[in-house]
């Protein structure tokens, strides 16, 4: 199972939002790009990146530090937040992204996405499926769509969607552990997918619970800005 650090950014500086509320926010004092480097030197191979910035204004804001991590380390980054447009999309391809990760646009412009996902495959478009109560938020979660879970999912299946990144907003930066069954239900309905687990994950036993689900990913962030789980421990599961 790939284990993913998240780097949030909102005006340059790493934070960790409480259920997606942008004013009950935790700012950190490291740099973004020292986090980065820190994972890599402990043996990370991945890193996902949120533009919370780009999430609320509907454009990449960020790309600039998402340059300076991938030119700094040899990290497969993945990036999210904000990429509405063809422009945006290249800036985050063009910054040194591997993958990105998209949400808003799924909901709001679906031929524009099933474009991307066609032009350029379901290994680097990701399709980002961030829940509330079992409806999928969109716009740096701001906005509840009437979008069921499933439907979502199985709508870009069709078009060729590989990997699905789920966040439970409820659990997400509150330290009460994942969304196991809504994991393992998704994995039930989906089994061909990859699942990237995100959002509530505090130790490294949880971490071992989800790959034993078969979940191909986990996406941690404030369990290890908090000291919860320490980088090494991750990598050498």
């Amino acid at each position: 199972m790939r284990i993913i650090p998240a780097i949030d950014i909102i005006e340059g500086k790493c934070v960790r939002l409480q259920e997606g509320d942008y004013t009950r926010k935790k700012v950190y004092e490291a740099h973004p790009v020292e986090v980065a480097r820190l994972w890599e030197d402990t043996g990370g191979e991945y890193l996902h990146v949120v533009d919370l910035d780009g999430a609320k204004a509907g454009k990449l804001v960020n790309y600039p530090i998402i340059e300076e991590i991938c030119a700094a380390t040899r990290l497969k980054v993945d990036v999210g937040g904000g990429i509405k447009s063809d422009n945006d999309l290249n800036k985050a391809f063009d910054s040194g992204a591997v993958q990105v990760n998209i949400g808003s646009l799924a909901v709001t412009n679906r031929d524009l996405f099933t474009s991307w996902i066609i032009r350029f495959g379901g290994e680097k478009i990701l399709l980002s499926a961030d829940v509330w109560q079992g409806y999928v938020a969109i716009s740096g979660w701001q906005t509840i769509t009437g979008w069921r879970l499933k439907e979502f999912i199985s709508e870009y299946l069709k078009a060729g969607i590989t990997t699905v990144v789920c966040t439970d907003i409820s659990k997400d930066g509150m330290m009460a552990g994942p969304s196991f069954d809504l994991y393992e239900e998704l994995m039930t309905s989906f089994p061909d997918i990859k699942l990237v687990a995100s959002g509530g994950v505090t130790s490294v036993e949880e971490v071992a619970k989800l790959a034993t689900m078969g979940i191909d990913g986990v996406i941690i962030g404030k369990a290890i800005y908090e000291g919860k789980i320490k980088l090494e421990d991750l990598v050498h599961k």
